[in-house]
């Protein structure tokens, strides 16, 4: 049987892309581009262009701003067509420079008598297809080039094609648009839009490649604990392919301490000294870096220009000149005066513009949580036993918790206990009333409510029978340990709906409940005669109930919604609960 048109065989397809059929990709992707800009229309000549209610309500006397190259770096560069920015763009092939045909339709379109400004990109590519079709028309063009990349520094005497064009080009499309729409002639308009391209730079790494949807290859080969420092925009070889497979991974704070050395030592190169200037800073994310990454980079990036005084003027963090899906991220320093400010503060409807932020400043968002752990009398020995327990365990019950559909367990115990102290002092119903505080305070999700509550109902307990166990009979100790399991046991059914079997907490925290109710009912002349006997004779029920949701389906809690995929692990939860009566590995469950 044949294959219908536009349909691939099984083979053919890897899943590391979405496509319907490779050699049809980039007009069906460039077609829904087009259909979600609210103000774009496409060309058949091959190019995006802002849209017009009729082709002649162009501005008259107004110079216009046109950009392009390959695809795979959007929403560079039709994301920022728009008022006050880009009149077109022409898109290329993945990693392709235009053509020179495109270029010249968009230009002769977007001419209305006062010329067009060129944006473009330092790859010979690009320069070459731009500067044929600058030779192809009758109006004014005037060619701005950006050159940006640290990465790719070069000796006066060198005949290499010079700096590649990566993170700056969006600066200098925002600024020569504002520059036009204001109303500045062709030649003001360019040699502002080149002034700041001169006084940028960037520099990237790359933490792994991306994927090409048309040949399911990477965008270049980056083996697996490998980075790439310097990296292009189309994946190109950077200053240093380092492996980090062995020792510590270098810290966000380290990469970007290299990024702008780099960056630095570029600009020093052009006579221009960072130190003491005004900057717009931009961090950009290649594709497939997660925001909370590239808010920490700025973060840093804002820290260290800093104390290399340096005074950040605007800030822009974003997915803004990707290379598909690359894990990276990106760099730019642009030196600014009142002049490209009032350029890059300038209004603009394009799509893709972010927020620029003024003036910011970086301080770490600390929450303050002055609760200290009390500290008065001698040790409380089990209590401090179940601290140290957590304590060597968080990894392991992240893990587990991965594996059953979540992956955030351990590290909220970690961040409620990983700083405190052993031995801790205190009655049990104060330490108990500070795990709970922990908990509530400074853990998140599930298990912050659900061990924040058990913890309080706990607290609560041995407050109302002014139990401590450092002076406790073991009676007096089983029977405030088991009206504060099970006042916990009620609360948590309450506040998630959770019961035995749900495979969660409570399958290890029901059995515990029993079982202490029952010693603190006869714990005379038994094993459990000492508060070490009550609560070894409740760590073994406690346990065979965590045991138990191994294999068990999740019906409360995130896990749930994974069905039997989540079945195979023990619920982290539930083995946690188990050693504040005793000691068992992770591996035991």
């Amino acid at each position: 049987m044949s294959k219908a048109p536009n349909e691939e065989t099984k083979s053919d397809q890897t899943f590391k892309s979405l496509r319907n059929n490779t050699s049809a990709f980039m007009e069906e992707a460039l077609g829904g581009l087009v259909a979600a800009h609210p103000q774009a229309t496409w060309h058949d000549g091959g190019f995006i262009g802002l849209s017009r209610e009729t082709e002649d309500n162009a501005p008259a006397d107004r110079v216009a701003v046109i950009s392009g190259g390959g695809s795979g770096h959007e929403p560079m560069h039709a994301g920022f067509i728009g008022e006050g920015m880009l009149d077109a763009a022409c898109p290329g092939l993945l990693f392709t420079s235009p053509n020179a045909v495109q270029i010249t339709a968009a230009t002769k379109w977007a001419d209305r008598g006062a010329g067009v400004v060129h944006v473009v990109k330092n790859y010979t590519g690009d320069v070459m297809n731009f500067s044929v079709a600058a030779n192809s028309v009758d109006g004014a063009v005037a060619t701005v080039t950006v050159a940006d990349d640290a990465a790719t520094e070069i000796d006066d005497d060198d005949d290499s094609p010079g700096r590649r064009g990566t993170g700056a080009t969006i600066i200098v499309e925002k600024i020569a648009g504002a520059a036009a729409a204001r109303g500045d002639d062709l030649e003001s308009v360019a040699k502002t839009a080149q002034r700041a391209a001169d006084q940028s730079r960037s520099m990237a790494v790359a933490l792994m490649p991306g994927h090409l949807p048309t040949s399911d290859r990477q965008t270049f080969d980056l083996e697996e604990g490998e980075i790439e420092i310097g990296v292009g925009i189309h994946g190109e070889p950077g200053v240093e392919r380092r492996d980090t497979s062995t020792g510590e991974p270098p810290s966000a704070r380290a990469l970007v301490g290299e990024l702008l050395g780099g960056i630095t030592e570029s600009l020093q190169n052009a006579d221009v000294n960072l130190k003491g200037s005004d900057v717009l800073l931009l961090v950009n994310g290649l594709g497939g870096t997660s925001e909370l990454e590239l808010d920490l980079v700025f973060g840093e990036a804002l820290r260290q220009l800093d104390e290399l005084g340096v005074t950040v003027r605007r800030g822009i963090v974003g997915t803004l000149v990707t290379s598909l899906n690359m894990a990276g991220v990106s760099l730019t320093v642009t030196v600014v005066d009142d002049e490209l400010l009032e350029l890059i503060d300038a209004e603009t409807n394009a799509p893709a513009w972010p927020a620029v932020v003024a003036d910011p400043s970086y301080a770490a968002a600390h929450m303050v949580d002055d609760q200290e752990a009390p500290d008065e009398g001698a040790e409380n020995e089990w209590l401090s036993a179940f601290a140290d327990r957590l304590g060597t365990s968080y990894d392991d019950l992240t893990e587990l918790d991965r594996i059953a559909g979540d992956g955030d367990f351990g590290q909220n115990l970690e961040a409620a206990f990983g700083d405190i102290e052993t031995p801790l002092n205190g009655t049990d119903a104060e330490v108990l009333e500070f795990f709970a505080h922990r908990m509530l305070v400074r853990a998140g999700g599930t298990s912050g409510a659900v061990l924040g509550t058990m913890f309080r109902e706990m607290a609560g307990a041995f407050a109302e029978a002014q139990v401590d166990s450092r002076e406790a009979t073991a009676t007096d100790f089983a029977a405030a340990l088991a009206a504060g399991l099970n006042n916990a046991l009620n609360a948590i059914t309450d506040l998630g709906g959770a019961k035995e079997g749900d495979n969660t907490l409570v399958d290890s925290l029901a059995p515990a409940a029993r079982e202490a109710k029952k010693l603190a009912e006869d714990t005379e002349g038994t094993d459990s005669d000492s508060i070490a006997g009550v609560l070894e004779g409740i760590h073994t029920p406690a346990v065979e109930g965590a045991k138990s949701t191994r294999g068990m389906q999740a019906k409360k809690g995130r896990a749930s919604y994974l069905g039997e995929s989540a079945a195979d692990v023990p619920d982290p939860g539930a083995i946690a609960l188990t050693w504040l009566f005793g000691d068992a590995a992770v591996s035991d469950f």
